[in-house]
């Protein structure tokens, strides 16, 4: 307090000096905001603690070790690296080649944004599509699809480097199709092969060829995943949207990455019209159609009108104060969308708006929802907003990104994190003996995740920090996957 009469006694000029130092010496690269720049560099970080496989000898999240050596094993292949999804010690597809999808789409469209960082988006990437590689040309006519029995999995609370359960291996066929999970193995290449086709052509070359190849197998042989396996999949991934959404979905990205006629030609054939609110792993329509809406938006051309208008439909729903808005928000200003790991939602939907604020901003152009006009300022400062909420600007002053700011989760629901490492801990933990040591405990996690993002607060803005609520405490590597493009654009526009 002493300090603080001392200078508000001083004149005006040494004040604002005193106070724009303190920032820069706090790590808040410009007035009111958070440090975009250390959040981005965090949530690609996060990444490296997800990893499956041999890991790297630049590997910084140090508390991580190989696992899942013997991956694919099972069925005679290599399906080695990879990420798991989540707080668990499995490998689902599904989840990971849309975390792919749009990591890589970040990438595409803040790349020169992200300064340095881009390098760790590459190889984030490339340790998701490496594996893609494997799963789609690894045996004719399969594309492997998932590494680990869940339900054992999930009885289990052991570190990754420990797994003794079952590292069963999941496929699809032409008689078992799963045009879901395809359609976005061939998004996540072919989005990817853009990602790489400067910086490594050859390597980009070979993501196009085999999303073309994955594609033809989403478009030739119909037919959900969740209906082929399963309880592999379900209630944990089923593709509760049916397999529509992720053909227009992979056709939309072949498209843009081939300018090739005939994906849009199947696209248009598709009738996948149904009116949407949410953006997810499971649902790609909204994501799809503001893909598309770019060659409106960008190129003028008028053959993508009604994907615009159906983008437009989407963010009027989504948008506050529209008259035909479906989204609840929270007193603290947080999109609303579904008590269970609502921050997938919001993080997925925060890069539309952005990313379509992008597009807008190409031409100038603006709409309406009913009365209420929307210009790409109104997009970009909502997704501003929701950001901002996440790395603690909040009723709880809490961020929901791990190891950034100065309060976050401490006992988030993942095993890798709750468990002493093995550099700590040589000797491994059995599959039960995890349980009361290190999940039912208040103590905080040993190792810490950095940059993963949780599930989120409830629709009250709470959060108890409970390693056992899951709902709230789990990261995913989806979460973090649509967040990096906001982060990217927000560090590029706000730097100190």
């Amino acid at each position: 307090m002493g300090m603080r009469k001392r200078v508000t006694s001083s004149s005006p000029c040494l004040l604002f000096l005193f106070f724009f130092f303190s920032l820069v010496l706090l790590g808040c690269p410009s007035l009111g905001h958070p440090n975009y720049k250390d959040a981005l560099a965090k949530s690609i970080l996060f990444f490296q603690g997800q990893r499956s496989g041999r890991l790297p000898t630049g590997q910084q999240i140090t508390w991580r070790s190989n696992s899942g050596l013997s991956d694919g094993s099972l069925a005679h292949v290599d399906l080695t690296d990879g990420y798991y999804d989540a707080g668990d010690n499995v490998k689902f597809n599904f989840p990971m080649a849309y975390t792919t999808t749009m990591l890589s789409w970040g990438t595409l469209e803040y790349g020169k944004r992200m300064g340095p960082e881009i390098k760790n988006a590459r190889a984030a990437i490339r340790w998701a599509t490496d594996y893609f590689i494997k799963c789609a040309t690894a045996t004719p006519n399969t594309l492997y699809v998932g590494v680990g029995d869940p339900t054992t999995d999930h009885k289990c609370w052991e570190r990754p480097e420990d797994m003794d359960t079952a590292r069963t291996v999941y496929s699809v066929s032409a008689s078992k199709p799963g045009s879901d999970v395809a359609g976005e193995t061939a998004a996540a290449l072919a989005v990817a092969s853009m990602v790489f086709r400067k910086v490594d052509p050859k390597y980009s070359r070979l993501l196009l060829a085999t999303a073309k190849k994955v594609m033809q197998f989403a478009m030739q042989y119909k037919g959900a995943y969740s209906d082929s396996l399963g309880s592999a999949v379900c209630p944990f991934y089923c593709s509760y949207s049916g397999y529509k959404d992720e053909l227009l979905w992979g056709a939309a990205w072949l498209w843009r990455a081939t300018n090739d006629a005939s994906y849009l030609n199947f696209l248009q054939t598709l009738g996948a019209n149904d009116a949407t609110d949410i953006f997810s792993w499971d649902n790609k329509l909204a994501g799809a159609r503001v893909l598309l809406a770019r060659r409106t938006l960008v190129d003028n051309d008028k053959r993508f009108e009604s994907f615009k208008q159906q983008a437009e439909d989407f963010m009027c729903r989504i948008i506050p104060n529209s008259p035909s808005t479906s989204t609840s928000y929270t007193q603290g200003g947080l999109m609303f969308k579904l008590a269970e790991s609502n921050l997938q939602y919001v993080t997925s939907i925060t890069f539309l708006l952005s990313t379509y604020a992008k597009y807008m901003s190409a031409s100038k152009y603006t709409f309406n929802c009913g009365n209420v006009r929307v210009s790409s300022s109104t997009l970009r400062n909502l997704a501003k907003q929701q950001v901002d909420y996440i790395l603690g600007e909040n009723p709880l002053k809490m961020s929901y990104m791990v190891g950034f700011g100065a309060n976050f989760p401490k006992r988030i629901h993942h095993r890798g994190s709750s468990i002493p490492s093995k550099a700590s801990h040589p000797q491994a933990f059995g599959c039960d003996n995890g349980f009361q040591s290190f999940f039912y405990t208040s103590n905080p996690n040993p190792n810490t995740l950095t940059g993963a993002i949780v599930g989120g607060p409830n629709q009250n803005d709470g959060f108890p920090d409970d390693r056992t609520d899951y709902s709230h405490s789990e990261p995913a590597t989806y979460i973090n996957a649509a967040i990096v493009g906001p982060l990217a654009y927000l560090a590029g526009s706000y730097s100190s």
